[in-house]
């Protein structure tokens, strides 16, 4: 079976088991969706959520987030990986959109703002904006490995990879989709990939030694 067959049926499994495929992180607009992804690096969506409400009723726009100073957002966003930078990062952030006249629908623009990457930026072009993109994180990375559909070594060249094997009009579900199966049915340690609905047909050999 080649790549593209194996994409096909993974792609009807992932259908059938997530028809719909509800944003994880809790927002309100395009800036809070933003400020929620930024600070889900290295932090669990069930994280962010428990902290968003606070900082949201506080600031949920750039022009009240400036107006906080960073000590504030840390301590607000303290249980939060990585939390003195990501506040110094959302002051920064705020002003920068501010600056800019509002946040846009722009590659460049928003892969410039502060603790904004092509991932973080790419969530929020597809889930807020739907223009098609293919975020790619840890999760997917893993899965896209073990299931042989990329020999790609980091998230960028996956990103690639996947985006080949799947049109642009079911990029923005799958990538929830693949994020939801991995998390789920395909962790990447203690699994067993011959229990696995997709691994134990499509997973590499070689990856089953980790489970």
């Amino acid at each position: 079976m080649n790549r593209s067959q194996k994409a096909k049926k993974i792609g009807a499994i992932l259908d059938s088991l997530y028809p719909t495929t509800p944003i994880p992180l809790e927002h309100s607009s395009a800036y809070t969706l933003l400020v929620a992804v930024m600070l889900s690096a290295q932090t669990t969506d069930k994280k962010v959520n428990q902290v968003t409400p606070d900082l949201f009723s506080k600031a949920d726009t750039p022009e009240k987030m400036v107006d906080l100073d960073v000590d504030t957002i840390k301590k607000i966003i303290q249980e939060i990986g990585l939390a003195p930078t990501k506040a110094k990062n959302l002051k920064k952030m705020a002003q920068q959109i501010i600056d800019a006249g509002g946040l846009r629908a722009d590659w460049v623009f928003l892969e410039s703002l502060a603790g904004v990457g092509h991932k973080t930026a790419s969530v929020v072009m597809s889930q807020w904006y739907e223009i098609p993109a293919f975020p790619v994180d840890t999760h997917i990375h893993r899965l896209a490995k073990r299931w042989g559909l990329s020999k790609a070594k980091n998230v960028e060249m996956t990103e690639r990879d996947l985006k080949k094997l799947w049109s642009d009009s079911l990029w923005n579900k799958r990538h929830l989709q693949l994020i939801f199966f991995g998390r789920e049915y395909c962790p990447a340690r203690n699994h067993n990939p011959e229990g696995c609905v997709i691994c134990s047909w499509a997973g590499l050999k070689k990856y089953f030694k980790n489970k």
